[in-house]
């Protein structure tokens, strides 16, 4: 009998929920059904689904305020579809950085900035690259890898045909076309078209070198100077020329060491008609022309076009002779010196006389000899007079 009770209770339970369920499917679709409407009240309709400042129609009243973006910022032309992120904006201009780190003194106008910031104390990288092993803090900067995979440059120039796969190259590279240098050093009339640039210059001001060689006791003002340094230790030579066996450590000095070989000089003096293959022999040249001795001697009152002539003049003031013979217990102060010395050791006669086959291993003792052929031919002519 239970059972029959129950089967009925449960049957007759049934039935009342299956008639509540219909009836309210039946209001949902007497709510929502269309209604047969007079032509004055459907304009009316459609008016409240209407974009009030253009001609677009949407469905449904939520997606206007989104289209509209109603929330004006009053500090600029900014606008937005929630209230919410205007506030989070606003928070910007007024300085508010409510969000503290528990670990450092840095604070955040917004919490999803103070998670992200955290990630650097943290080391969590959660954002793992699907077609290699590296991973990321931030999901932005494995979007800007994933196109190293797939070579996507979405950031086109509208001035030439080169494009980018961050937004942030394509603007400084628009700079070049416009000329724009945003940068100002506060220090000097200097202007660079990238923050970076900026800040590497303002190290020559403060002489800051954040970059410490960990073999030696050298420090530089830049990252890249450190790891061009790290390889006279290591003596790593990465850039390999390929037409010849020589390597370089720069890849500077390969582009340089390549014109000896295409003879390619592409520094113009726009005073005379010389040309150099390297930007640094154009500007010594210049100073040919202008007189220029910007090199300054802080013992007396000589100056010189280049650093190394300094260099090699101040050593005349200290005694000093770094250039040391390996045949003998002579020592010289420049470079140039200890090579002539070095012939009279091996026996070497560069410089050879055109007029007989003697031949010497200075080009003074040449020009010495060249005299006896002179006096020699102002003998003959005075004899045959």
């Amino acid at each position: 009998m239970m059972n029959r009770s129950s089967e009925t209770d449960g049957t007759h339970c049934s039935m009342t929920v299956n008639a509540d369920i219909d009836m309210m499917v039946k209001e949902e679709i007497e709510v929502y059904e269309e209604p047969v409407l007079s032509q004055d009240v459907e304009v009316s309709v459609k008016q409240e689904r209407e974009c009030n400042q253009c001609d677009t129609f949407f469905p449904y009243n939520s997606l206007i305020i989104n289209h509209q973006k109603p929330y004006q910022c009053n500090h600029c032309d900014k606008t937005f579809s929630q209230n919410g992120h205007l506030l989070r904006l606003q928070r910007t201009h007024s300085g508010g950085k409510s969000y503290q780190c528990n670990r450092c003194d840095k604070a955040f106008a917004h919490n999803s900035s103070l998670i992200k910031h955290q990630r650097t104390h943290t080391g969590e990288k959660p954002y793992q690259c699907t077609q290699c092993d590296k991973a990321f803090s931030r999901k932005d900067i494995l979007i800007v890898h994933q196109r190293a995979h797939s070579g996507e440059k979405p950031y086109q120039c509208n001035q030439c045909d080169k494009a980018f796969s961050r937004k942030g190259h394509l603007i400084v590279h628009q700079r070049r076309h416009s000329g724009e240098k945003p940068y100002q050093c506060n220090q000097c009339d200097v202007a660079f078209s990238q923050k970076g640039d900026l800040t590497k210059h303002q190290r020559i001001h403060t002489g800051d070198k954040l970059y410490q060689c960990n073999l030696c006791d050298k420090t530089f003002l830049l990252n890249s100077y450190l790891i061009k340094h790290q390889r006279t230790h290591t003596g790593e030579k990465p850039y390999e020329c390929n037409q010849c066996e020589k390597a370089f450590l720069q890849n500077s000095d390969l582009i340089n060491h390549q014109r000896t070989h295409t003879g390619e000089k592409p520094y113009q003096c726009n005073q005379c008609a010389m040309a150099f293959s390297l930007k640094s022999s154009l500007i010594k040249h210049h100073r040919t022309h202008t007189g220029e001795k910007p090199y300054q001697c802080d013992q007396c009152d000589k100056a010189f076009t280049q650093n190394s002539f300094l260099i090699n003049h101040q050593r005349t003031h200290t005694g000093e002779k770094p250039y040391q013979c390996n045949h003998c217990i002579k020592a010289f102060s420049v470079n140039s010196a200890l090579i002539r010395h070095q012939r009279i050791h091996i026996g070497e006669k560069s410089f050879q006389c055109n007029q007989c086959d003697k031949a010497f291993s200075q080009n003074r003792y040449l020009i010495r000899h060249l005299r006896t052929h002179t006096r020699e031919k102002n003998i003959s002519v005075q004899s045959m007079r």
